[in-house]
């Protein structure tokens, strides 16, 4: 594969351990009959590698914890799990390439998609093609699940289901807020939940004044700021993943650029971006598809949130965010169909998967017939005091909204 680095790893009761193609750490063959192999194609290095490392530790999470009970039933035997990890350098024609590698050398049983809804998109063309259930952790733009695959699932709830929420907070809790402006990375999820802001903005009677949209790889926001900083809006929004909105988040500190109400997606769910941007992250609010506050008794193999969040904190010694938790879930998801299956056999583990009604750690898990999750009611939450304060849903609320980010 042109440029690009393909890395095996073989979870075995907790232990990540170096496999070249079949062969295990210690030279002899693993019989394929042993183990279940996933591929997971995953931007770990670029800039896209923060949220690729997060998804690389669920996945993990999940192998150990499915090797420490023995591995995946399969009509009464017992397989190990092995994840295949393939870097893609953050560059989605890479995950299109990696994710054919994957099937057509590397052996894969499953895929777990790629990370964001760019790549996961275009890599499914690749995994429907070859009939390979596949599990995107990190998709939620309805463009990646109108395409009318059969193959393709994913753990994120539609965009809308994010800003809707929290357009009716801001309005019930701040009626003085009028004017809006959306910032926009130009990428497929970045780009499709600011327009699903728009819209929701619209719908609630609030005047969006500015709309743009900046490159992927852009290193200035200043230009984009000072524009906005003119047209003094109440509510400014701002989509990208970390790097970009640390970045934004520093500039307007540089410009002075404050307002009522400052939401960034999808940067503040992560605990990197609360410790990088330090005061400057203070009443930033966001939204995400899972909170550690949640409290589900699962089904799966982790069983309650509050367990899945303890084995996390014992193996990364950090609380996990969305991002770790939804790749985890996907694991345990793909062990859930494969074993009601009984069999390896895709189209039987496919027809298991569109068939699941069932609560994990993660919230009841439910797939519409494209194949998203349609069955979460994912969080609102805002940074006070250097943590996410959850505001909605009110099941798991754990304060009001502070107005004012300077």
């Amino acid at each position: 594969m042109s440029g690009s680095k393909l890395i095996h790893w073989s979870a075995v009761l907790g232990t990540a351990v170096m496999a070249i193609a079949s062969w295990s750490a210690s030279g002899s063959p693993v019989r394929a009959e042993d183990v279940i192999r996933f591929g997971a194609p995953l931007p770990l290095t670029g800039p896209l590698a923060p949220e690729g490392i997060k998804q690389q530790q669920g996945y993990d999470l999940w192998a150990e914890q499915a090797n420490k009970a023995g591995g995946i039933s399969v009509g009464g035997k017992k397989y190990k799990v092995e994840i295949v990890y393939a870097d893609y350098q953050s560059s989605t024609p890479r995950a299109v390439q990696t994710t054919e590698q994957m099937i057509t050398q590397d052996n894969i049983n499953f895929l777990f998609g790629a990370f964001g809804s760019g790549a996961a998109k275009a890599a499914s063309t690749v995994s429907e093609k070859y009939k390979v259930p596949t599990i995107a952790a990190a998709a939620s733009s309805s463009q990646v699940y109108d395409q009318g695959y059969k193959y393709l699932f994913g753990t994120f709830t539609p965009n809308d289901t994010l800003t809707t929420p929290l357009t009716q907070i801001i309005k019930s809790k701040a009626p003085d807020v009028k004017k809006v402006a959306i910032l926009a990375r130009n990428d497929l999820f970045p780009l499709a939940i600011a327009q699903e802001m728009e819209k929701s903005a619209k719908a609630n009677g609030l005047e969006v004044v500015y709309f743009e949209k900046y490159a992927i790889g852009t290193l200035d926001h200043s230009a984009a700021l000072s524009q906005i900083k003119s047209l003094d809006p109440q509510w400014i929004f701002i989509t990208g993943y970390i790097n970009d909105l640390l970045l934004a988040r520093k500039q307007m500190v540089d410009q002075e650029l404050k307002a009522q109400v400052v939401t960034m997606i999808a940067g503040p769910a992560y605990q990197d971006f609360i410790e990088s941007a330090g005061e400057s992250a203070e009443n930033v609010t966001s939204a995400s598809w899972w909170h550690p506050a949640e409290r589900y008794d699962g089904k799966d193999i982790f069983g309650s949130t509050e367990n899945f969040v303890k084995l996390f904190h014992d193996k990364y010694k950090s609380d996990p965010d969305y991002g770790q938790a939804s790749a985890a879930v996907c694991g345990a998801l793909f062990q859930m169909a494969i074993e009601r299956a009984g069999s390896l056999d895709r189209d039987k583990v496919r027809d298991e998967l569109a068939k699941l009604d069932v609560v994990t750690f993660w919230g009841p898990v439910k797939f519409g017939p494209n194949g998203q999750i349609n069955s979460l009611e994912p969080p609102v939450f805002q940074i006070q005091g250097s943590k996410p304060v959850v505001l909605f849903p009110l099941a798991i609320k754990q304060g009001e909204l502070k107005l004012g980010v300077n």
